[in-house]
């Protein structure tokens, strides 16, 4: 039997979001927005989309600009589990 890292794993949706609280004991929520087209009137709209974060040790704070990875369900929210701090808030 192998033991597989998280690369290995399969090609698992990655993205940058601020952390927008912090509150919870090991979860976080993270919004990631995006600027979209749209597509009729060409013009861009800014969508914002929250996601539960699993942080094992606590270590992002809010305003943080964090990369999460997409993992196997740990709770009933919680898809997604803090990969690295990307930038840390002023």
């Amino acid at each position: 039997m192998t033991t597989e890292s998280s690369i290995d794993r399969g090609n698992r949706k990655r993205v940058v979001g601020t952390v927008a609280s912090a509150k919870m004991d090991k979860t976080r929520v993270v919004a990631v927005t995006e600027l979209r087209r749209h597509p009729l009137y060409g013009k861009y709209v800014k969508r914002t989309q929250k996601f539960h974060v699993h942080d094992e040790k606590n270590e992002a704070k809010e305003g943080d600009k964090v990369l999460i990875i997409e993992t196997r369900p740990l709770s009933k929210t919680k898809r997604w589990r803090l990969m690295q701090i990307v930038e840390r808030a002023v």
